[in-house]
This record gives structure tokens, C-alpha cells and sequence, in this order.
């Protein structure tokens, strides 16, 4: 592996990153997340437990792994005690091995209202999680942000406080018709949050360059997916920052000629959690079938996932977009039960074939796909701990997908367990 990795989502997110990020933790030193916030989860199975997390990089349950929580990520700090306990309770070991940025911007309890106002107030709705991640955003862009290393100033966190809760009350009175909050029971609130956490919080960028120029490793986890990326992905349906590869150099602080390899992660079908366009959805009982066998309900909020065919066209797009250098297959056993498996390796619109997604408004919404059938290996994959192992079918199914992407295949995930993952040399 590369000296410095970016592992990103190359769909909609919900692509199995954690499992993969925990597969490769073995092998680094420092495992950063530089975007998003608890508006994401990483799922990872170990044996018999299961442990999501929702801002603490997965590599945390590797011990002697050092953690950060990069300044593009935005932190809820009560939801970031609730992982630490959480993980304490479970015997990890945090305590030394978490970092926080102290420039990453803090969510308020205004910004989760407004959150849920505003999803409420649109025509269309985005399907944000109302977890305060958006306007945290939009107050970071609009300069008038809190951010972790604020609150070593009280006296600093107070007034900037009192600036952004008089602005958001007028707001919440006169456009929502909403009350509003008070100033000191934030500050309150908040500063007994920062007594947990001052701990973990330093210059994160200065300890990543230390230790890249000590030759350790370091793998940057990005959450979500690229089409799910404020600038690249299907917008307005999207997040608000940077799934991309390129988000990892802003959000961790690392300079992109010291990004050695760019790792991407999808399913061997396409998934979408929330509102927005998605030319390969299944319109039929197979949408229910796929979903229960590949457990496809959100991490975060629950919510059942959207299901559909393998669409090249979108991965091929997150390839070049990120730069993406070899890709890992998850859930390919999901299909094991498939008679015929659909890949999209184009769209149709107006009468024209596209291999590209052009930003035209209604593109995705009014496009047909345009299919490859290809039988399936119905065959359980589920103990297969080799490629050599795999169907015929199953490796004709994963050479298709490696021609149309215009990218290896490094992993193949066929189960949720650690154990449940091989290379892929041959394909």
C-alpha cells in the first residue's frame, strides 16, 4: 500500500467502506475521516459483534491505530461522546489514539433545527438526515462558523455564540415562526461537552505531517459516496461537503503529491439511501428480495435502502473523478440468487446514447438505462475464500464490470465478516 491511501465511496455511499477500511488498518498507522459528520455510518462486524460508527474512524478497533477526526469533518460533540462511551464500553481502547481537529467546525443545536425546518419548508425534499450537517456547512462557508479549538477561549466561544443564536432566533421568529434558543444554555451545554473532549483535541494537521514525514502510513476514509459529493454528485440531492478523493486533501490537511493511491469501494449492485434520481432502481418485488438478503437498511437513521442494477456509467464517472486506481467489490453474494443480472452501460436520453452524466437538469430523472444481461452462477458464494473458487458466471460477472469501469478489481466482498473478503488477481 501506498504511503498515503484515500479510500472513497464510488456510488451513493453505503458501499461497505467500513468493512474495507478495517481490512486495510492492518496495514497503516493513521486512519483519517475528512469529511461529513454523524450523518453517515461505517458498519464493521468482527465475529460475533457488530460496532457502527458514526464519526470515529473505523480503524479504531485495531489497537495502537492512531484515529482523526480531520478539520473537514463537522462534529456533533454530543454524538461524539456517545461513540467514545460507546467504544469503552466494548473495550476499546480511545483514550491516546483519537485526535479532533481543532478547525473542525462544530453543529450547534440551531443548525439541527434549521435542518429540519428547512427540509420541511422545500417543494422537494433533499431527505437530509436533520442531524445539523447542511447549516453547519453554510455557516463554515458564510465565515461565521465554531470550530473545536474555539472553546480552549471561553470568553472567544461566548461572543461568537451570542452573534449566530441572534441571527438564527430572528430567523426561527420571522420566517419559520419558530422560538428560538438561548445563548447561555448552549454555552453551558457546550462547555461542559468541551471538558470530555479537549483531550483529543489538537493540530491535527501538523501530527498527520510528522507523520508522513516519518514514513508511517496513513489511509484517509471518506464517508458517503461520490454521487452523493456537493460538487459532483446528482445535486440538489446531495451531501454537503466532499466524498470525493480530492475532499481528503482539503479536509485532512494533506497535500494531494502525497497522495500515493486512490482505493474505491462499490457494490456488485447500486443502492441510494434518500431523495434524487436513480436510472437503475429495480421497479419490482426484486427491490424488497435485495434489500432484506443485502440487509440494505441505513446505518445512521435505519432508513430501508433503494436497490437497483449495477450501473457502469456511474462508477466509470466516480473512476475519473477521483482517480480511482483499483476498485473492491462487496455483496457480491446478495446476487448469488439471481437468474439474469442487468448492468447498465449506458443511458439514453432524447434519442442520444451517453456514457458520461452530463449536468443537465432532469438528465438522470428522464434517461433510460440501457442493459447487458448476464446469467447468473446461482450458486452460494458466502464461504468462498478465493477467486479461483468463484463460479464461472461470478467471474465473467466481475471481468464485465472491470472492462466497463476502466479499473482492477483489488478485493471482492462476499459477506459481512472480516473473513468474507479475498483478492481478486485474475479478473
Amino acid at each position: 500500500m501506498s504511503q498515503v491511501t484515500v479510500l472513497v465511496g464510488a456510488q451513493w455511499g453505503d458501499e461497505g467502506k467500513g468493512k474495507v477500511i478495517d481490512i486495510l488498518t492492518e496495514n497503516v498507522q493513521y486512519v483519517v475521516r475528512y469529511q461529513g459528520g454523524n450523518n453517515a455510518g461505517h458498519t464493521v462486524v468482527i465475529d460475533d459483534n457488530k460496532y457502527i460508527l458514526h464519526l470515529i474512524p473505523s480503524g479504531i478497533l485495531h489497537a495502537k491505530k492512531i484515529c482523526v477526526i480531520g478539520n473537514g469533518v463537522v462534529v456533533d460533540p454530543k454524538a461524539l461522546i456517545e461513540e467514545i462511551d460507546f467504544l469503552k464500553e466494548k473495550g476499546i481502547d480511545v483514550d491516546g489514539r483519537l485526535k479532533v481537529s481543532d478547525k473542525a467546525h462544530v453543529i450547534m443545536p440551531y443548525h439541527r433545527k434549521l435542518d429540519a425546518l428547512r427540509e420541511l419548508k422545500k417543494n422537494g425534499r433533499i431527505g437530509t438526515t436533520k442531524r445539523g450537517i447542511g447549516p453547519c456547512y453554510s455557516d463554515k462557508a458564510s465565515r461565521s462558523g465554531i470550530r473545536m479549538g474555539d472553546f480552549f477561549d471561553a470568553g472567544y466561544f461566548r461572543s461568537i455564540l451570542e452573534e449566530n443564536v441572534e441571527e438564527k432566533n430572528a430567523l426561527f421568529k420571522d420566517f419559520y415562526g419558530e422560538t428560538g434558543f438561548s445563548a447561555d444554555d448552549i454555552f453551558n451545554e457546550y462547555m461542559k461537552y468541551f471538558e470530555r473532549l479537549k483531550q483529543y483535541v489538537c493540530d491535527t494537521v501538523s501530527l498527520l505531517d510528522k507523520a508522513y514525514r516519518r514514513g508511517e502510513s496513513i489511509l484517509c476514509e471518506g464517508a458517503q459516496g461520490t454521487f452523493l459529493d456537493v460538487d459532483h454528485g446528482t445535486y440538489p440531492y446531495v451531501t454537503s461537503s466532499n466524498p470525493t478523493a480530492g475532499g481528503a486533501c482539503i479536509g485532512a490537511g494533506i497535500g494531494p503529491s502525497r497522495i500515493g493511491r486512490v482505493l474505491g469501494v462499490v457494490k456488485a449492485y447500486t443502492t441510494r439511501v434518500g431523495e434524487g434520481p436513480f436510472p437503475t432502481e429495480f421497479r419490482s418485488e426484486l427491490k424488497d428480495k435485495i434489500r432484506e438478503k443485502g440487509g440494505e437498511f441505513g446505518a445512521t437513521t435505519g432508513r430501508p435502502r433503494r436497490c437497483g442494477w449495477f450501473d457502469a456509467v456511474l462508477v466509470k464517472n466516480s473512476v475519473d473523478i477521483n482517480g480511482i486506481d483499483s476498485v473492491v467489490i462487496t455483496k457480491l453474494d446478495v446476487l448469488d440468487e439471481q437468474d439474469v443480472i442487468k448492468i447498465c452501460v449506458a443511458y439514453k436520453y432524447k434519442g442520444d446514447l451517453y456514457d458520461c452524466i452530463p449536468g443537465l437538469p432532469g438528465f438522470l430523472d428522464n434517461c433510460e438505462p440501457v442493459y447487458e444481461d448476464h446469467p447468473g452462477w446461482l450458486k452460494d458464494t458466502s464461504a468462498i475464500t478465493s477467486y479461483s473458487d468463484l463460479p464461472p458466471n461470478g467471474k465473467k460477472y466481475l471481468t464485465r464490470i472491470k472492462e466497463l469501469i476502466g479499473s482492477d478489481i483489488m478485493l471482492v466482498s462476499v459477506g459481512k465478516n472480516r473473513k468474507q473478503t479475498f483478492a481478486c488477481k485474475n479478473a
